[in-house]
């Protein structure tokens, strides 16, 4: 899966100068796109309702005039593109994915986050929600059994309207980072946002770390893997400039599952544990970080005895935490939180909320048959998990059996594992962008190969980048938002209709051809 050497015969010295020569372009193309993000922000990025940033004349002019706002709508969508290119076109530059390649990946990864840790968040308010929880906990209310809506004056935080109602769906230890932000900031909204961030950027370190070295560890590339799955766009806008916990939820479960298979198994499942405090959803690695403890040759009952030890300990963290904060395992009720809502390009979503109107139209019991479809399709991917846990591996899904060595059986493992998660984001009635990205990482450390594997990551990191750009922007209510988000659509769709199609540089790599390759770069 690892690309040839792009320049045949020359030392590694020689190779680093030149890929950084080459890749120069791209990466300041990238930057400038970043720091267009930063300077479209500031009109349609999102702001709490109470800030007091909203009465200075730079803020008061990007964000209530329509000029103004489109024009930083246009600057938004135009560096979130220049960013998408940059991608694409840094792997080109580059050409061989060899250890002289991992300085300018890093360096690229630093120029294209720094300017975003600096944007309002973009994409998503799920920040100012954090704040709210965060108070929840400052004034001693549950919040698994309490949305912010509890607070007094909750509005003027600026969450999303349907998550007000809703009680909280992550993990007491992001509680306890949400109650320490709020206390750091002394309630104003714009400084809470900073420990979001600098935690959103923790997690991409612990991926840029942890993800070249578990790829290694399964023989893939591992400075192809840092630029596939870290650098992804989609994965910057989620994780840094949206301030997404995800991040750091990411970030742990990778690091985990990296000690898990150099068989330091405490470690790391003391580190998934941590991943789970923040957001429940990564129980899914506990029994395959299990059979990464039992290793290769293990019988069913080593296996048994790790599973057990493994779900103890994880337990064991999870009940203290519950002890210290006083809310136990509260979190287990609000795992449906996220399931609430749909979402028109998850299939099962389209699949319960189609039927349920079709049959509603008929004066049929058109709620109980999508709560009937999503239910279904929640048990299908329970049972996946539970197939692909079990399941003796080296033998089934896009793996070749037999698994003789360990570092096949931990590829194996791990590949499983990837597949498990797909199951529960595939089946879900709602598939939010950063999903993709939980995919993207765990596929990329054990292969994602040339060819129609590759081309897929491409026609998804485009189509979620387009998703991104034209679903959350943050418009005053006097502001034609159907005027704005048509500027948004029509400029990435058009945008991305000429990388896939008319980019003489781009285009070949969204065709069945091997267009990374094609770059050559000279001496």
């Amino acid at each position: 899966m690892a690309h040839p050497e792009a320049l045949d015969g020359s030392n590694a010295p020689a190779h680093a100068t030149v890929i950084a020569k080459a890749a120069r372009t791209a990466i300041l193309q990238g930057f400038i796109g970043s720091l267009l993000m930063v300077v479209g922000s500031v009109g349609v990025g999102w702001l709490a309702s109470s800030s007091a940033l909203i009465r200075t004349p730079l803020f008061i002019m990007a964000r209530t005039s329509p000029v103004g706002v489109i024009l930083c709508t246009v600057m938004l969508c135009l560096g979130a593109l220049l960013l998408l290119r940059s991608w694409l076109r840094i792997a080109q530059r580059i050409g061989g994915w060899n250890g002289s390649a991992h300085p300018v990946l890093r360096r690229a990864l630093w120029m294209w986050s720094v300017p975003l840790m600096f944007s309002l968040p973009l994409f998503s308010r799920d920040s100012y929600a954090y704040i709210g929880q965060g108070r929840l906990m400052e004034q001693g209310v549950d919040p698994y059994t309490n949305g912010i809506s509890a607070l007094s004056n909750y509005f003027s935080l600026g969450p999303d309207k349907m998550w007000t109602e809703a009680p909280t769906p992550y993990g007491p230890l992001w509680l306890w980072f949400e109650q320490g932000a709020v206390w750091l900031s002394a309630g104003v909204p714009e400084f809470a946002l900073v420990p979001f961030r600098l935690a959103a950027l923790a997690g991409v370190l612990l991926l840029a770390v942890y993800v070249p070295r578990l790829a290694a560890l399964h023989g893939v590339n591992p400075e192809r893997a840092l630029w596939l799955g870290v650098l992804n766009p989609v994965l910057l806008f989620n994780f840094i400039a949206s301030a997404h916990n995800d991040s750091l939820m990411l970030g742990l479960v990778v690091a985990g599952l990296y000690f898990a298979s150099v068989k330091r198994p405490v470690l790391g499942i003391v580190l998934i544990t941590a991943s789970i405090a923040i957001k429940p959803i990564t129980l899914i690695a506990l029994p395959f970080a299990g059979l990464l403890w039992a290793g290769a040759r293990a019988g069913w009952g080593r296996r048994m005895i790790c599973w057990t030890a493994t779900l103890a300990l994880s337990m064991g963290l999870l009940a203290a935490t519950g002890m210290v904060n006083g809310l136990g395992f509260g979190w287990l009720g609000a795992l449906q939180t996220p399931g609430a809502v749909w979402i028109w390009y998850a299939p099962v979503g389209l699949l319960a909320h189609t039927a349920g109107f079709v049959v509603g139209l008929f004066d049929g019991p058109g709620v109980p048959v999508t709560d009937v479809i999503q239910t279904i399709g929640t048990a299908v991917s329970a049972l996946a998990i539970v197939w692909l846990a079990v399941r003796t591996p080296g033998r089934g899904i896009a793996m070749r059996a037999p698994t003789d060595g360990e570092s096949e059986f931990n590829k194996t493992v791990l590949r499983r594992m990837a597949w498990a998660f797909a199951a529960v984001v595939v089946l879900a009635p709602v598939i939010q962008p950063w999903y993709m990205v939980w995919l993207l990482v765990f596929f990329t450390v054990t292969g994602i190969a040339d060819g129609p594997q590759l081309r897929t990551v491409f026609y998804l990191t485009a189509f979620f980048t387009l998703i991104a750009l034209t679903d959350q922007l943050s418009v005053f209510p006097w502001i034609p938002l159907a005027v704005v988000r048509g500027v948004a659509i029509a400029i990435a769709v058009l945008f991305i209709a000429y990388l896939v199609f008319y980019d003489k540089k781009t285009h070949v790599l969204f065709r069945p051809r091997r267009g990374i390759l094609k770059f050559k770069p000279k001496p």
